[in-house]
């Protein structure tokens, strides 16, 4: 009776094991890593139909930035929770069913966090920034906390095929909205000048507000002392659209 009580335990544990097991091995694999929906050189050329749903981007992130099917406003994603900042300005939880048509993601592991000292422009946040990175030749996932003094965000709203130029949508129908006194969280990554044509290079912001009611990317701010936390990553993927825009765009 007891052989088998013991074998019946071994036999339970090794289930249990063998269950955990692909979970834990998916988690250690993505860790450092980030994952992108499309390439900015697509979305540019207007190539704004949906690649991903965000039931398969959750699979892969809990934290980033991106956009919607159609163009129709700006994503961020903090704490495996998104939002979609439309342009009214209003944050408005995403549901799984939604599509992207570009978007990065990564599941977030703070490696280290800066203390940036003084009050600073944007400018000066990402020299504050680049001076306290080990290397300018590595994408790194930031999340940036604090009260701000002044924060310049917009958003753009959907567009209807056939879609126009990205650089025509931002110019002419942007919603610019001016936040002063703000808490909230600025979502971003920081991709080397050798990925341009892939993702924006430098600095890539997206505000999320702390009562999650509004935000939007980030054109320009004040700073005072923000908290920066940073997480280098040293794996890329990236998810190409599987649709004729995409294949027939002009992407040279």
């Amino acid at each position: 009776m007891k052989l088998k009580r013991h074998l019946w335990l071994v036999v339970l544990l090794v289930a249990i094991v063998v269950s955990v097991l692909p979970v834990y091995s998916q988690q250690v694999l993505q860790t450092h890593q980030g994952f992108q929906v499309s390439t900015l050189g697509a979305l540019n050329m207007g190539v704004y139909e949906g690649a991903a749903t965000f039931a398969q981007l959750k699979q892969h992130g809990d934290f980033g930035l991106g956009t919607f099917e159609g163009l129709d406003g700006e994503m961020v994603g903090l704490d495996g929770k998104f939002y979609q900042v439309k342009s009214d300005g209003v944050a408005y939880p995403v549901v799984d069913e939604m599509k992207t048509p570009l978007s990065v993601v990564t599941f977030f592991h703070k490696e280290r966090s800066l203390r940036l000292n003084g009050q600073m422009n944007y400018q000066e946040l990402q020299q504050q920034l680049d001076a306290q990175l080990p290397t300018q030749n590595l994408p790194y996932a930031i999340r940036v906390r604090g009260i701000f003094p002044y924060l310049k965000v917009r958003s753009v709203p959907k567009q209807s095929l056939p879609y126009p130029l990205l650089s025509d949508v931002v110019s002419q129908q942007q919603t610019i909205f001016e936040l002063r006194n703000v808490r909230g969280t600025l979502v971003g990554f920081r991709m080397p000048q050798y990925l341009k044509s892939v993702n924006v290079a430098g600095y890539h912001f997206h505000l999320i507000t702390s009562d999650r009611s509004s935000g939007g990317h980030l054109l320009d701010g004040e700073f005072l002392h923000p908290t920066a936390d940073i997480e280098t990553l040293r794996d890329w993927q990236i998810m190409l659209p599987d649709n004729t825009a995409f294949e027939q765009a002009s992407l040279d």
